[in-house]
């Protein structure tokens, strides 16, 4: 009976973002006729511009990079049901002290040195960041939700100011340009694949990412405390697990891989921070990890959809506006909200 039940519960799991993405799809179907469209044509015409050549893959793999690890920065902190509404603000702060730090070394770095410096202060920065928050939480009960909500607004208020009185180069919103050591190689440079697309190298950091998330939280005495730790606070604490240290850790976790979206934006694309350079990308990891379950391997899925819908949107935004495909995202997730509240429902 335990197996059967195991089986239909994952069954279950599956079924609901499918049918979610499904449902999304077909009601957006239904605004895109109502603009004048045939739907068929306008996602046939996304489908061959996203996948149908080297340059569309390059876009859709550039976009999903960063959105597997600002989905991560929300997955981790979800496994001890906490809500990181704060992926942002992190990977902005991450993509900042990355482009400061690569700016201001010396240009005989080399890249053995400049590119792991430059992911260190990253991280770091993101880690902070959350930690923030996490502190917060530990210390005065502060619901993470608003702490990170809130030091969204602050990291955007620090990072423009250094930007404007510090950093930017005169007469631009942007700073100084990382050394040439400190650039991470695009796919068309280090292999010639997905030629003149800003795809690169930090995506199979992503990957990388993603499979030692999984490892750790599934894999190791440290994730299972950190579920436990999650599912029954109460009975963890009984059994001798320190849930505000887990609190902590997590949402530094959490706030590292936010901060390693950074590589792919700055090393691997613009080479420089500039102002509004994350554009969202932290918000839509919240819905990239809410479609995934918040599970490891599902956010790669969910990553590549999402990055589809982003990319897509543009290439037919001449016939539709993109805003449509920001619809489909966004019912994907009312309906996956709905449907797992309808299926506990007795």
């Amino acid at each position: 009976m335990t197996t059967v039940h195991n089986m239909t519960n994952k069954s279950g799991k599956l079924l609901i973002p499918l049918l979610s993405v499904v449902s999304a799809l077909l009601l957006s179907s239904v605004v895109i006729f109502m603009t004048g469209r045939n739907p068929a044509d306008i996602f046939l015409k996304m489908f061959r511009s996203t996948l149908g050549s080297e340059y569309g893959i390059g876009q859709v793999v550039f976009r999903m990079t960063t959105l597997v690890l600002a989905a991560l920065a929300i997955a981790v902190p979800f496994q001890l049901k906490l809500f990181n509404i704060g992926a942002e603000g992190q990977l902005q702060m991450g993509a900042f002290a990355a482009a400061v730090t690569g700016a201001l070394l010396p240009v005989s770095t080399p890249s053995a040195a400049s590119i792991p410096l430059c992911i260190i202060a990253a991280m770091s920065a993101g880690a902070c960041w959350a930690m923030l928050a996490g502190g917060l939480k530990v210390r005065f009960g502060v619901n993470e939700v608003i702490a990170t909500i809130m030091l969204n607004f602050i990291a955007q208020g620090i990072t423009g100011y250094l930007l404007t009185y510090h950093f930017a180069v005169p007469s631009t919103e942007h700073t100084q340009p990382v050394i040439y050591s400190a650039s991470v190689p695009t796919f068309s440079l280090a292999f010639g694949w997905l030629k003149n697309s800003p795809a690169n190298i930090s995506f199979f950091i992503s990957i990388g990412a993603a499979l030692l998330f999984y490892i750790m939280l599934f894999k190791s005495r440290y994730g299972y405390e950190m579920r436990a730790a999650g599912l029954q606070p109460e009975a963890a604490i009984y059994g001798g697990i320190n849930t505000a240290r887990h609190i902590l850790l997590g949402m530094a976790i959490g706030g590292a891989f936010a901060g390693l979206g950074a590589i792919n934006m700055v090393l691997g694309y613009k080479h420089y921070y500039e102002s509004g350079m994350t554009g969202g990308i932290g918000f839509t990891g919240i819905a990239v990890a809410l479609l995934a379950g918040a599970h490891p391997l599902w956010i790669l899925l969910s990553a590549f959809f999402f990055a589809v819908l982003e990319y897509g949107g543009l290439t037919v935004n001449a016939y539709i506006p993109k805003d449509i495909f920001m619809i489909i995202q966004a019912l994907t997730i009312i309906l996956i909200i709905s449907f797992s509240a309808a299926r506990k429902k007795p």
